[in-house]
């Protein structure tokens, strides 16, 4: 299989960013945060957006940088825990590049999930459940599926290289 781009897709917290960099370390790519892309155009936190302009507006600008990414090749992109969850968006990764779902248990994830403020959907932790198992009926639908579950990011990101023959 010929890979030229990677979308990191699962839950928050499930190690998109982290398998992200050791992944670009391991294929000497580039990396582009989707969360870090969003924070930049806008210039200001998340929080700040989602505060300001609610989650609507940020999945908008969420889409527009997608589509920015659209040309870059040889490159790996760590999604926001719901990016592939829109229809469009999926199927824009899908058909761009290969899309890899880190996926976690709820309990694992949430024990790694800080109090801080800064992941502005996990403020309400009765609700976490009910979007996990939301987001995962879309997160099946990527191309490959890795147990991300008590692994070390450097396993994970051999197993994928290993997988995909990188």
């Amino acid at each position: 299989m010929s890979v030229d781009k990677i979308y990191l897709v699962g839950f928050m917290a499930a190690g998109k960013t982290s398998l992200a960099a050791a992944l670009a370390g391991r294929l000497d790519w580039p990396v582009r945060d989707v969360d870090e892309q969003i924070e930049l155009r806008e210039h200001r936190p998340i929080s700040s957006i989602f505060a300001r302009e609610g989650e609507l507006y940020f999945r908008q600008v969420e889409r527009q940088v997608l589509h920015d990414l659209v040309p870059l090749r040889h490159v790996i992109v760590a999604t926001g825990g719901g990016t592939f969850v829109d229809p469009e968006n999926r199927a824009l990764i899908n058909a761009d590049g290969l899309s890899v779902w880190l996926d976690a248990p709820l309990s694992e994830l949430l024990e790694r999930i800080p109090a801080d403020g800064r992941r502005p959907l996990a403020a309400d932790r009765a609700q976490m459940e009910q979007m996990y198992e939301v987001r995962r009926a879309a997160y099946e639908q990527a191309h490959v599926r890795l147990d991300a579950s008590r692994v070390p990011v450097e396993a994970l990101a051999e197993q994928l290289c290993s997988q995909l023959n990188l």
